[in-house]
């Protein structure tokens, strides 16, 4: 059996979703079974919060085929079993979950926002770099904002400790009056004449974020 724990991580589960792929609910479980191999091979994928698993039933004698979650077990007929079962896992994550990156009530309370107000979504764009999300534009498809988490080393504070930040758009001409890396930093990432940097730890209200964001996208309408 395959502990799935870790390819769930900051992800979210939808379980209206779920139950649309096929998924049937059982107590506090939702699970689904899909035959593979020409019906020779049953996976059965199990999500709940405690322990979301997978495995693979062999049918013809009605066992579980661990080959497929040992990384050394090798061969053709091993590896196509694998690549099928391995599939069935990925479009499900694909499918049905959310990510779930930024956990802090400020980072949140900012996705709603823009949300409700722009109807815009995060982009998570690299592969290399899931941590990082962006908001766009839908009128020219310029940036507004970037959501991430990063050491606060690279603000260069001296810490190591994760946080997470929000980068906006600025005027250029007063972003020097801006700018006390303290409260606000020299857009991370993006270029520091025209982007300001801002933790979300409380030490500036959302309140004022908001403002900020609403500045930010109507300075990505400008040509």
């Amino acid at each position: 059996m395959k502990d799935l724990t870790g390819e769930l991580k900051n992800k979210k589960i939808n379980n209206i979703k779920l139950l649309n792929y096929g998924f049937i609910k059982k107590d506090h479980s939702y699970i689904y079974k899909t035959k593979i191999y020409n019906n020779k091979f049953e996976a059965i994928i199990n999500i709940s919060k405690n322990q979301p698993t997978a495995a693979l039933i062999d049918l013809e004698n009605n066992e579980e085929y661990i080959l497929v979650d040992i990384k050394e077990a090798s061969g053709n007929f091993v590896n196509r079993i694998k690549e099928e079962y391995e599939n069935i896992i990925k479009d499900i994550i694909d499918k049905c979950m959310e990510p779930d990156i930024f956990k802090s009530l400020q980072a949140n309370e900012i996705i709603k926002y823009v949300k409700e107000k722009y109807n815009d979504e995060l982009e998570y764009l690299w592969q290399k770099f899931p941590n990082n999300a962006i908001w766009r534009n839908k009128k020219n498809n310029k940036w507004y904002g970037v959501l991430l988490v990063v050491k606060e080393n690279k603000l260069a504070i001296e810490s190591d400790k994760l946080v997470e930040i929000i980068d906006l758009r600025f005027q250029k001409e007063n972003i020097h009056k801006i700018i006390d890396n303290n409260r606000f930093y020299p857009g991370y990432h993006m270029n520091k004449n025209n982007w300001i940097t801002i933790k979300l730890d409380n030490s500036v209200e959302t309140k004022k974020i908001f403002e900020l964001i609403d500045n930010s996208y109507n300075l990505s309408l400008k040509k």
